[in-house]
């Protein structure tokens, strides 16, 4: 009943919000994809609270959860698979059931190892928008996808969703058996946008300090990854009111993610700031794909990352589309839509020629 209350009594401020929005922002979107982004942020702006807490029920309630489908949908069949159920940590197995394409060791398929976004507060695995977007990634890279599902903040704060990060991976390498037979273990992908972002950059950190026995990572592929510190940098004033984002946001999700009387230069989120140095990076670190957006509010911290990376000597690759706000390659409505997807297959196919006949 307080859900249906809280619904009536928004109506007019949600309208109202998808004018002002429309008003502000600087980029020019289809109508029906600025009431999408518009309902997303009121949903998560009604969710969160100013004193660093989360509205749950309220927040599950709008959070859409898509079932898993033994029988294939749009070329793609799923499931849910328990790491640890105490903590809720569990993934989400998306399998192609097409045919390999050319550039694959023949019945042989890559894993993907994908970390979704939200803020490290919102949204699951399981979340329709994650279920749509792995989905159409498993198809059209053919490759099997591994969805995890971590901790939130502010209930589980850092390192929690680094842990269940990490541990998801060691479960994979001494579970093979949960994983479709026709997966190469040897062609692992760590993936994630926005906090996902963060979150696989940490996690290819803890990868490269540990002794997988089937697994060997190849890659990591970090879209538009969330990243930021103290300094106010100029992408940050300038794509203040572009869609998704806003340093509003940013703060608060610092805020309940951090530990407490942490700022934004911890190396969580500053990882090559005052806090951080580059000898934190091991030398196992996978090569590197990063999606910037020329719209995105967190575009001067991910550049400062790819530089960061690069005076660290590793392997990374650049792709930046100018016209891109933060996490717009989630919608199709998005012209670029396709960029992304393309870009992460040659990427992929890149790094896994050289393991074919190995």
């Amino acid at each position: 009943m307080n859900f249906v209350l809280v619904i009536k009594s928004s109506t007019n401020s949600l309208f109202s919000h998808f004018l002002i929005q429309l008003k502000m922002s600087s980029i020019k979107l289809p109508w029906t994809l600025s009431l999408k982004i518009t309902i997303f942020e009121f949903i998560v702006n009604a969710c969160r609270r100013s004193n660093g807490t989360v509205n749950r029920p309220l927040c599950n309630f709008f959070d859409r959860i898509a079932p898993t489908s033994k029988t294939p949908q749009n070329g793609v069949v799923t499931s849910d698979v328990a790491v640890d159920s105490s903590r809720n940590l569990w993934f989400r197995l998306f399998t192609p059931t097409t045919i390999p394409k050319g550039g694959y060791e023949l019945g042989s398929l890559p894993i993907i190892i994908y970390f979704h976004g939200g803020g490290f507060a919102f949204l699951s695995a399981g979340s329709i928008v994650y279920d749509e977007w792995c989905r159409r990634v498993a198809r059209e890279l053919q490759a099997v996808v591994v969805s995890v599902n971590y901790r939130l903040a502010p209930e589980h704060q850092f390192p929690c969703q680094y842990e269940d990060g990490m541990d998801a991976l060691k479960f994979l390498d001494s579970n093979l058996q949960e994983l479709p037979i026709n997966v190469n273990p040897k062609w692992c992908f760590l993936a994630g946008d926005s906090a996902g972002g963060n979150l696989a950059h940490h996690v290819a950190v803890k990868a490269g300090e540990y002794n997988f026995s089937n697994l060997k990572m190849l890659g990591l592929v970090s879209l538009q990854p969330f990243f930021g510190g103290e300094e106010r940098t100029e992408s940050e004033i300038k794509n203040d009111r572009n869609p998704l984002l806003s340093l509003d946001f940013t703060d608060w999700y610092w805020k309940v993610f951090l530990p407490n009387g942490s700022n934004r230069d911890h190396p969580a989120a500053n990882v090559f700031g005052p806090k951080s140095s580059v000898d934190m990076i091991p030398d196992t670190f996978p090569a590197t794909l990063l999606f910037v957006g020329g719209l995105d509010l967190l575009k001067d911290w991910q550049m400062k990352y790819y530089e960061g990376l690069k005076k660290a000597g590793k392997e990374v690759y650049l792709v930046e589309d100018p016209k891109a706000f933060h996490c717009s390659f989630m919608y199709k409505e998005f012209p670029e839509y396709n960029l992304f997807v393309k870009e992460i297959e040659d990427f992929m196919l890149k790094q896994m020629k050289g393991t074919i006949n190995n």
